[in-house]
């Protein structure tokens, strides 16, 4: 099974939850009036799509029913249909033009950033490209254990110091090793229990310092890791994260876990941080760069 295959099953509990409700709203009313936009605008909060973003999809929705003088629920859905691929916006693909690039990964616990580091990694791997990294979450029982794992799955490198070692150390490791070795891409895992900002700004300004100094001249994306069943809570810890670190990023994990996938019609918005991978389930290979085009058309195929 190809991924675009894996995106139309791992969605399906969002595609109802937006699409079907839709759908049951269209087929309520014959013509375009203000009661099928309350009920519309009630779908798409209830999806999770977040008040903000669905007030500007509704707002738009009036300007194309006025503008093209649409008077028919289907040119209705057709039109709200555009107006949601517009608001997910295009995907951005990662910066890794130099050699080596840096990924740094960032994320509290249990929102799968171990997993995700190992899946991308595999993704990279199956590029042709040489990847080592970084077991920087050196706090957390069995985090690197579990990260050796993964990344012998994917067929990477881990370099990693005992449990409890300064993770600036480890990525002073790393960045050696990626010169000497030659590697495409470092990918630097990131302690998720944090209990403050001040914390987190600390621990990733440190990171920060070491790859600044041994990588000057490496492209460097910084990827923040959300869980798609938090629904507008991602939103919400986003923001926190963005108020303490400069997120190039987003990688949205568990989509096929939730109906509540509506966050990534609001994200870019609201954040103004492009969603650049998505998971779609616990597989290796069930983790691919974010594709607008064919997110829309496994949200909207019939």
């Amino acid at each position: 099974m190809g991924f675009y295959e894996k995106l139309k099953a791992g969605i399906t509990k969002t595609k109802n939850a937006i699409m079907g409700n839709i759908d049951r709203v269209m087929q309520s009313f014959v013509k375009i009036d203000e009661d099928m936009l309350d009920e519309l605008e009630e779908s798409l909060i209830m999806a999770d799509v977040g008040v903000e973003t669905t007030e500007q999809i509704l707002d738009a929705l009036r300007m194309r029913i006025k503008e093209e003088r649409l008077t028919d629920a289907v040119d209705a859905k057709a039109a709200l249909c555009d107006i949601i691929s517009e608001m997910i916006g295009e995907g951005e693909p990662l910066n890794l033009s130099t050699t080596p690039s840096v990924i740094l990964v960032i994320g509290v616990n249990g929102v799968g950033k171990t997993t995700s580091i190992g899946k991308i990694a595999a993704s990279l791997g199956r590029q042709g490209k040489r990847v080592i990294v970084a077991a920087a979450d050196t706090f957390r029982a069995a985090a690197i254990d579990q990260l050796a794992v993964w990344c012998d799955r994917a067929g990477a490198t881990l370099i990693r110091q005992s449990e409890g070692s300064d993770p600036a150390a480890v990525v002073f490791d790393a960045a050696a090793a990626a010169k000497k070795r030659g590697a495409d891409v470092l990918i630097v895992d990131t302690a998720g229990r944090l209990h403050n900002k001040k914390n987190l700004m600390t621990e990733l300004s440190k990171i920060d310092r070491v790859l600044t100094r041994e990588l000057p001249d490496s492209a460097r994306e910084t990827l923040l890791v959300l869980d798609a069943t938090t629904g507008q809570n991602a939103v919400v810890q986003a923001k926190e994260f963005k108020n303490a670190a400069d997120i190039t990023g987003l990688i949205l994990t568990k989509l096929d876990g939730t109906a509540k996938g509506g966050i990534i019609i609001s994200i870019k918005g609201e954040l103004g941080i492009p969603v650049k991978y998505i998971g779609v389930g616990e597989g290796i290979d069930d983790m691919e760069p974010f594709d607008c085009r064919q997110f829309t058309s496994a949200l909207f195929e019939e």
